[in-house]
């Protein structure tokens, strides 16, 4: 099977970001992830547009994809900013879009791929109804706001149970994304459960272990599921 790792820059250096995305690029990371928060939806207040330009150019050099988490309020009001900064990957939460599916034709008629998220204490149920029409489903494991958190451990059956739901809607084809207290040492239960992009932030970026190191552990967690 084949597991995307996706680092998330929220737990990245800004002082040398480019830096390290490119380390995490050159260690062979599939999606570079950005979490864009409010300060409204979410407890804290991240970047914008221009971050997600920024990135754009170390993405397209190594043929990888960039994924943004849109956790904000209205979040149509800023999606054509962030499709023209480059996202490849737009991702809005059922619980800001009043009216979901327009959002996600609002992304699709962009030319960017679409997503659709939903907080931990969020049923399933809410996106039986948007799955035909959207490329990925992320599933949150920590409740969104800060980096570093720990993983939600009921989280393992709500990723089993989407899987289950895509299959038996024939949309096995759509990614399942998690995101929250993700390491080498839970990778291999999620991916189990279904999981297909794994969102990396504190275990990828920190002082114990380089970005390479960190990243060819996971790939080893996983290697053999």
């Amino acid at each position: 099977m084949n597991i995307k790792i996706a680092p998330s820059i929220l737990s990245a250096d800004f002082a040398r970001l480019g830096e390290q995305v490119q380390d995490a690029l050159e260690a062979g990371a599939d999606y570079i992830h950005i979490d864009i928060m409010d300060g409204h939806f979410v407890p804290n207040m991240t970047v914008g547009p221009l971050i997600v330009e920024a990135v754009k150019p170390f993405t397209v050099a190594a043929g990888a994809t960039l994924d943004v988490h849109l956790m904000i309020k209205n979040p149509e009001r800023l999606i054509p900013a962030f499709a023209d900064a480059g996202a490849d990957i737009l991702i809005v939460h059922v619980e800001t879009c009043d009216h979901l599916h327009r959002t996600v034709q609002q992304i699709k008629e962009l030319g960017v791929k679409a997503g659709v998220t939903l907080n931990p204490a969020t049923p399933l149920n809410t996106l039986e109804e948007i799955l035909p029409y959207v490329h990925q489903v992320l599933v949150m494991t920590v409740n969104p706001g800060f980096g570093g958190q720990s993983y939600i451990s009921t989280s393992t059956d709500k990723i089993s149970r989407l899987h289950h739901m895509l299959a038996a809607r024939g949309l096995s084809h759509v990614e399942v994304e998690v995101d929250g207290g993700i390491k080498p040492s839970n990778a291999a239960e999620v991916v189990q459960a279904g999981a297909t992009v794994l969102v990396v932030g504190s275990a990828i970026f920190n002082d114990q272990a380089s970005v390479a190191n960190n990243i060819a552990a996971f790939r080893k967690a996983v290697r053999d599921v």
